[in-house]
This record gives C-alpha cells, sequence and structure tokens, in this order.
C-alpha cells in the first residue's frame, strides 16, 4: 500500500498537488478525490469506478491521506479536498500511542487558534476523562503541550497549517471519531511488531527505549535500585497476564485480560474495534434475544470489506435476512432509514446500508451496551481479574509466603 502512495506522489506521474485560493486565505498543498479515483483507475488498471472508490477509501482508513475538512477518514469521489499524510506518522512506524500522548495532544490543541483547532464534542469528553485519569501527572502532561506550543509557533504559518492537520489525521485513525473502527489496530501495527520484535519502540512526540539493550560486553554493568511503584504495579500485571492467559496478551488472544476489559466501558467503539469486544456482547445479546441489531451491525461492516462481484448477491442476502416483510431476523429502523435504504437496494453497493446501519448503531449505543456493561458478564469479567491480581500483590509484598 505505501508503495502506491508513494507512487501517488511522484512528481511526474502521480497526483497533481497544488494550492487552492479560498475567499480569505489559501489551502495549500492539496488534491480532490477525483483526482485519487481517476489516478487509480488509470495506473493500477482499475475498470469500475466503484471499485476504485473502495481502495481510495482503504487507504484514507489507514490514514495514508485524509480530508482536510473531515474527520470521516472515507474517500469521496468529487471535489472533496485531501492531502497526504506524512511519513513520520504511517502506521507502518508500529507506535502504540498511549493516552499520555493523546492527553498532551488535545491539551496543546486548546492552547492553539480555537477557530481553526477547536475540539470536537468527543474530544472535549477525551480529554476531560484523561484529565481525571491523569489528575496526578497533569502538571507534566501540560507541561510538554506548552512546550510543544511554542515550538509551533515559531514555524512558518503554511507549514504550521500542514503539520496541524496532518497531526490531527494520525489522532482521527488511533482515536476515531466515534462510530468508526480503528482498522490499523491489528493490520498494520501488530503484525509489523510481531515481525520486527527488536524495532525500537517510540512514543509519538520522541523516542521512548530501545528494547535491545547494548551489547552485554561493552556495556557497563547497571547500578542496583530498588523498583518503583509504577515498575511495581507494571510487573505485578505481567505475572497476572501469565497466571490468567499461560501467555502475553496479544490482539488475536480469546481470552480478555485487565486492560482490555475494562477499555470496553469507556464506550460503545471500544467494545466494537475488540474482536473479542464483539464476541463477548454478541454472547450477551444472544442471551436477551435481542442479536438481530448487532448482527446485522457486524454484516454491514463485513459487507464494506467484500470484493465487488460478491457485493450485489451479499446486499439481498442481508435484506432478506434483517429488512424484508416477514425477514427471520427483522430489525427496527425509523422510516427514513428503511426508505433511503430501499432505494439503495435498487442499484446494490458496498454502502446500501449507511443510514440502516448509523440508526443501529445509535440503538446499541443507548440500550444494549449499558445493558452489557451493567451486566453480570461484564462485572464477572473484571471481578475474575481483581481476584487474581489481589493474590499476586499479596505474594509480592509478602516474599515469606514463598517459603
Amino acid at each position: 500500500m505505501e508503495d502506491i502512495i508513494a507512487r501517488m506522489q511522484d512528481e511526474k506521474n502521480g497526483i497533481p498537488i497544488r494550492t487552492v485560493k479560498s475567499f480569505l486565505s489559501k489551502i495549500p498543498s492539496v488534491f480532490s478525490g477525483a483526482d485519487i479515483v481517476q489516478w487509480l483507475m488509470k495506473n493500477l488498471s482499475i475498470e469500475d469506478q466503484v471499485e476504485a472508490l473502495h481502495v481510495g477509501t482503504l487507504m484514507a482508513a489507514h490514514g495514508y491521506f485524509f480530508p482536510i475538512s473531515d474527520h470521516v477518514l472515507m474517500l469521496k469521489d468529487d471535489g472533496t479536498f485531501y492531502r497526504f499524510q506524512t511519513p513520520y506518522f504511517w502506521p507502518s512506524n508500529c507506535w502504540e500511542p498511549e493516552n499520555t500522548d493523546y492527553a498532551v495532544y488535545l491539551c496543546k490543541r486548546t492552547m492553539q487558534n480555537k477557530a481553526r483547532l477547536e475540539l470536537a464534542d468527543y474530544e472535549a469528553e477525551s480529554l476531560a476523562r484523561l484529565q481525571r485519569a491523569f489528575a496526578r501527572k497533569w502538571e507534566f502532561i501540560f507541561m510538554q503541550a506548552e512546550a510543544q506550543a511554542k515550538v509551533d509557533k515559531k514555524r512558518d504559518k503554511i507549514e504550521r497549517k500542514i503539520l496541524d492537520s496532518q497531526e490531527r489525521a494520525f489522532w482521527d485513525v488511533h482515536r476515531p471519531v466515534p462510530g468508526c473502527v480503528n482498522t490499523t489496530e491489528v493490520d498494520i501495527k501488530k503484525s509489523s511488531r510481531m515481525r520486527n520484535p527488536h524495532k525500537t519502540r517510540k512514543s509519538v512526540y520522541g523516542l521512548q527505549n530501545d528494547v535491545r539493550g547494548h551489547s552485554p560486553t561493552h556495556a557497563p554493568a547497571p547500578e542496583a535500585k530498588q523498583p518503583t511503584a509504577d515498575e511495581l504495579h507494571s510487573f505485578i500485571h505481567q505475572i497476572v497476564d501469565c497466571v490468567t492467559k499461560n501467555d502475553s496478551p496479544s490482539a488475536f488472544s480469546k481470552e480478555p485480560y485487565t486492560q482490555r476489559v475494562k477499555r470496553w466501558g469507556f464506550c460503545i467503539d471500544e467494545v466494537l474495534k475488540d474482536p473479542v469486544g464483539r464476541e463477548q456482547f454478541l454472547k450477551f445479546v444472544e442471551s436477551e434475544f435481542s442479536s438481530e441489531n448487532l448482527r446485522f451491525w457486524l454484516a454491514v461492516l463485513d459487507l464494506k470489506k467484500r470484493p465487488i462481484r460478491e457485493v450485489p448477491s451479499r446486499v439481498q442476502e442481508i435484506w432478506q435476512e434483517f429488512l424484508a416483510s416477514g425477514a427471520p431476523s427483522a430489525i427496527n429502523v425509523d422510516s427514513k432509514s428503511y426508505d433511503k435504504t430501499t432505494q439503495n437496494v435498487k442499484d446494490p453497493g458496498r454502502y446500501a446500508f449507511e443510514d440502516a446501519q448509523e440508526h443501529i448503531y445509535k440503538l446499541m449505543k443507548s440500550d444494549s451496551y449499558p445493558r452489557f456493561i451493567r451486566s453480570s458478564a461484564y462485572q464477572e469479567l473484571l471481578q475474575a481479574k481483581k481476584k487474581v491480581l489481589a493474590i499476586v500483590f499479596y505474594l509480592c509484598l509478602s516474599p515469606q509466603s514463598f517459603k
């Protein structure tokens, strides 16, 4: 995918990048969605315009280019302006963005041009939640954000505008808008890191540590020191994961571990983007005999990834199962969404059920998801991990218990 992006940016044969004049300002380094679709059809020998749009949407979802005026990373075949992401923020760099990095970014946004960089509602909620979570070290986060804001002010105005949009797009990939799924969480970051276990780990804003270390022959022996509370806490969690799973946690694990289960309680998006979370959520709604909404949402999500030749038949299958008269798993959608979907099905495409899927997402968010978080099944998952954590914590603080 990155080879294609590199070809797109070629000066001679790539997509023409231009500066567009607006009413009172200029928009630098942009191109239109129609330019992308035309380039893909010409250079990748794609005959179907819908297929080219789908390929471009996958690239946008992985953050290789992004719309400059929208947080939703998808491609539109029109005059919408897009901008290429800098390679520094490409998913292949295998970063694991931490919540502290996100807190620094949101805090910095509040210090900058509010008219241009005002926080969206979901970002403001995230900032408030992070401020409560990191209350003890918020002063350090604020100082780091303030220092970065000062550095940004020294940059050229046009350069600053481009970098701000690229940084925003990076977080749109890793902390997506509610309702959008993080497509890069498993496919690129996790698998690439597994192929390169000795790769230097990075933070979004700088180097953290090199996991390989130095040669034991030439490196001086480190001084012995007492572990800090954070190190002890991290060590305890590692033991808990080994005790409960007999393996280190991974994105493909079928057994939920402590942090993963806790994240499900943040919002419904954390459940839907986690394969294990979706599985547990599906078990819960099946126990209530109300699984049709989630199964429909997942079926539409799968439809968007299908090859174009399979789309028409799959659209009809979804329609007959969930929306047709007398459907075996009928879902409840409003009349406006139903009428729009009925028209879309006549010319079946990957996004035929977009309106109905959005309506069902809102229903699950306000109904099924809160019941799942309050359910005994979810509480048992949390309590099971807490019991093991308490036992290990006791053993760590009581060495004589091993004697």
